[in-house]
């Protein structure tokens, strides 16, 4: 059965939690190759990227994130759970001096679904100690870290629920799973023109 994109959209959840499986680095090339092909501006292509799956430097990246802001520290990943791999977004600077951000967002959407396709979840991460990455990945200028992609295989799964009211903080329940509340179709949609 194929699976249709809108699915994979329904389905899509930021994962914090992973099992230990690896995940290949051909699966890690193609999502980049995903994450390349995204659209950009001017097709300016001002996007580079650092795939990391040493174990070593994984436990030296994990430390410069920040997870799940609404449920920290109890959502943060503990030993066990953490990614089996990040892509770190990179925007070269000369090439686009500013506005990378729609581009990162369209990559990142990109890889995220691709990898959703092959049972990968992922936690797209923008809360970073970026002088410390860039450190540890030997990142210089022109080069500046835009955000941190976190894949692995889920070992969670988040609950989507309509959000009432403007309470738009995800939390967790006494089972520890992840509710994420979003605003209801009638809430966003408009035909035509605004009419409320």
């Amino acid at each position: 059965m194929d699976i249709r994109v809108i699915d994979l959209i329904r389905r899509r959840r930021s994962i914090r939690r992973f099992r230990p499986d690896p995940i290949s680095f051909q699966l890690l090339e193609q999502l980049v190759d995903a994450g390349r092909l995204a659209p950009t501006g001017g097709n300016i292509q001002p996007l580079e990227f650092v795939v990391v799956d040493d174990e070593d430097l994984k436990s030296l990246v994990f430390e410069t994130l920040k997870w799940g802001m609404h449920v920290r520290p109890r959502r943060n990943p503990p030993e066990g759970k953490r990614p089996a791999a990040y892509i770190v977004v990179l925007v070269n600077k000369q090439r686009r001096p500013s506005g990378s951000e729609r581009d990162a967002g369209a990559a990142v959407e990109n890889m995220v679904l691709a990898a959703l396709e092959q049972g990968v979840g992922s936690c797209w991460l923008r809360n970073i100690d970026i002088p410390k990455l860039a450190e540890l990945l030997s990142i210089r200028e022109p080069l500046e870290i835009d955000s941190v992609l976190a894949l692995g295989c889920p070992d969670e799964e988040p609950v989507v629920e309509e959000m009432q009211g403007e309470g738009y903080r995800y939390w967790l329940d006494d089972d520890d799973r992840l509710h994420v509340p979003k605003r209801p179709l009638s809430a966003v949609l408009h035909y035509n023109k605004i009419t409320r």
